[in-house]
């Protein structure tokens, strides 16, 4: 009787649960809070987290630490820890796991160097169980904004490490998030369900199942055949198929602009060494059709490095113009000819390959329209699908003419995305790498992450981005942003104003 009152309990309990079903391309990762892709951002967020995070309305609010303190003299930062709060599996947090974290963080120092707040970090100090301070080599103003990243500096349960360090993996993503990471297959799903132990709300559903589905157009197909509920950010689906489910009873939501889509031209590889060929490629983009015609409207067409509303993210400079005739007749001027229909220099064909991550169905579009603008003036673009580890090893590694980047959005700009370009761990470094300009840029982004002169910092910005934009090192096609679609089931669907977070704690499924 005991045994079959206890089934009926456990039925109950399995018809009252709620899981939301995600489409995602590709598995989440093992979810390593310290290292980078193939880890997803979105779950690692899920799972960590750290001293502090920012929040929608633009402001960084406590999270681990209920509180903090900046010396006068900008050198320390002392922060005071949340007590009773646990890792999923009932492990303390506290501050010998902060300090074992940072020590994981910095034997992999060099994994991170992109981060200006890791080359200003001199030690951490635990002063007691809930109180430590982080001491800095060099005032570094965007400090606090560095911290509520989603990655490195987040904190995972010391047990789960190996042999203390993170460096070549760990042994389980154990967090003090609102989720825990329970059950992966790959290519198949992941799976995520409430941390019980998280010392906040609790997430209003119970389990998250991410569903691996590659195709943007069988993730359409999964929507309407009820197999998922929900669907989040970029390049998941094809825009055309979005404006078609907004006519629909889904739910469709676009979020505020977030970030630039760019593409980076490779400035020390040839053909993109020659300024000429990266002038006349600007010159000889339609973004306007590519905003209209691959985004349909829902992205506007980008013709600088940042949107005017990023702070100090003006310049005082003209867009390049978008005309075709100009961008030939500025290669003809520079010693290239016409044969059979394509631009040649010394023997050789004007061939200019582009890197896009195959899966993604925007890259693969806005790829297509530049190798039809690109013809127009003599230049034969190559496409080149990649599988995304291997694409963002050529972003490290300078293994590209021209590919996809983006900035990062709040709370990186632009400082902290700037910051990154000092080393080559994106494709930044290697896109800039070859202008004689490089060594300034660097000197200027260094001064910029530490002055707290605001007229000072507006100077520096402004003068990093003239550079580039006369350079011509990128090419701004749109300005982002994410869309979502979900079941006419679900509520507490919104979008969030950062770029990599997917807002699932206040969705709920209706009864």
């Amino acid at each position: 009787m005991k045994k079959l009152f206890f089934v009926f309990i456990l039925l109950i309990s399995f018809l009252n649960s709620s899981e939301l079903k995600v489409a995602t391309s590709k598995n989440v990762g093992e979810l390593n809070p310290h290292l980078y892709s193939p880890n997803e951002m979105f779950a690692q967020n899920m799972v960590y987290e750290g001293f502090v995070s920012y929040s929608q309305d633009n402001q960084i609010i406590p999270s681990l630490a209920t509180s903090w303190e900046i010396s006068e003299d900008g050198l320390v930062y002392t922060f005071y820890l949340r007590k009773g709060v646990k890792f999923s599996n009932g492990e303390d947090f506290n501050a010998n796991a902060v300090k074992l974290n940072f020590d994981a963080i910095f034997a992999n120092k060099q994994r991170h160097i992109s981060f200006a707040l890791v080359r200003a970090f001199d030690y951490l100090e635990v002063v007691n169980d809930y109180e430590v301070k982080l001491h800095l080599k060099h005032i570094y103003e965007p400090t606090l904004r560095e911290l509520s990243l989603i990655r490195p500096f987040r904190f995972i349960a010391p047990s789960a490490m190996i042999d203390n360090n993170t460096k070549d993996g760990i042994k389980a993503p154990i967090g003090t998030g609102k989720w825990k990471f329970v059950d992966t297959k790959l290519g198949v799903y992941d799976k995520f369900v409430k941390n019980e132990n998280y010392w906040g709300e609790k997430a209003k559903i119970d389990s998250i199942v991410c569903k691996i589905i590659p195709d943007p157009s069988s993730k359409v197909i999964a929507l309407k055949t009820k197999e998922i509920d929900y669907i989040y950010t970029d390049g998941e689906i094809s825009l055309e198929d979005f404006i078609n489910l907004q006519k629909s009873d889904y739910q469709t939501l676009i979020s505020k602009p977030l970030s630039t889509i760019l593409i980076a031209q490779n400035t020390a590889k040839y053909p993109t060494n020659d300024i000429n060929v990266r002038k006349a490629i600007n010159m000889a983009i339609n973004k306007d059709e590519i905003s209209k015609y691959v985004f349909y409207g829902t992205r506007p067409k980008a013709d600088f490095f940042y949107d005017d509303n990023v702070p100090n993210g003006k310049i005082d400079r003209s867009a390049y113009e978008y005309n075709p005739k100009k961008a030939k007749q500025l290669l003809l001027d520079n010693g290239w000819e016409f044969k059979n229909g394509f631009l040649e220099k010394d023997g050789k064909r004007l061939d200019i390959v582009i890197s896009y991550i195959g899966i993604n169905a925007e890259q693969k579009a806005i790829s297509e329209v530049l190798q039809a603008n690109l013809k127009e003036i003599g230049i034969n673009l190559i496409l080149q699908a990649n599988e995304s580890t291997i694409f963002y090893k050529r972003h490290r590694n300078g293994e590209f003419e021209l590919i996809f980047n983006a900035t990062w959005g709040a709370p990186y700009e632009p400082e902290i995305f700037m910051a990154s370009m000092v080393a080559p761990a994106h494709a930044d470094y290697m896109a800039q790498i070859g202008l004689k300009q490089k060594p300034l840029i660097d000197e200027n982004i260094e001064k910029l992450s530490k002055t707290m002169n605001k007229d000072e910092k507006s100077k520096l910005a402004k003068e990093i981005l003239t550079i580039l934009h006369d350079e011509a090192v990128y090419i701004p096609i749109v300005y982002h942003t994410n869309i979502c679609v979900a079941s006419p089931k679900l509520k507490g669907v919104k979008t969030s104003i950062l770029k990599y977070e997917i807002p699932f704690d206040d969705i709920e499924i209706k009864e």
